[in-house]
């Protein structure tokens, strides 16, 4: 299997660490690039459509996570992008969805997708995204 994109999507969440800490071994191993994706959640998208969080806050934030990801690369490359997992105008939208399209623009080879536990928060983007990803992708993924 030739592998030269690993996408890993994150919230911030501690799953997501570990699940960059998967991504990046896979991608060491293959002479790959990883490619992370900061998905942002319904109560962030939900605050600054409503003026109640400020955008350059939320960039902040996950800026500092993507760049905590890139530290933990070490020599590995890494691309970052963010995406709304949510959305108000497209019912459609929901982070696997957003998961899959990333995979694609990127041209991604290997998705490493963390499961996070079914909490009910909010602030756990990609906690219902891991199943979705597994039955939709065409990808390999591998779910931690």
């Amino acid at each position: 299997m030739e592998i030269e994109t690993v996408l890993v999507p994150v919230d911030g969440s501690e799953e997501s660490v570990a699940a960059v800490e998967y991504g990046v071994a896979i991608a060491d191993a293959y002479g790959a690039s990883v490619h992370a994706l900061y998905v942002l959640g319904e109560g962030m998208v939900r605050g600054v459509e409503a003026g109640d969080l400020a955008d350059e806050e939320v960039a902040a934030e996950s800026e500092a996570f993507l760049d905590e990801v890139q530290r933990m690369a070490g020599d590995v490359p890494v691309s970052r992008a963010m995406a709304a997992g949510f959305s108000l105008s497209q019912l459609s939208r929901h982070p696997g969805s957003v998961i899959l399209d990333a995979a694609d623009d990127v041209a991604a080879d290997f998705l490493v997708v963390p499961r996070e536990p079914l909490t009910g928060d909010p602030s756990a983007v990609i906690e219902k995204a891991a199943e979705y990803v597994l039955a939709h992708a065409s990808q390999p993924v591998l779910s931690v």
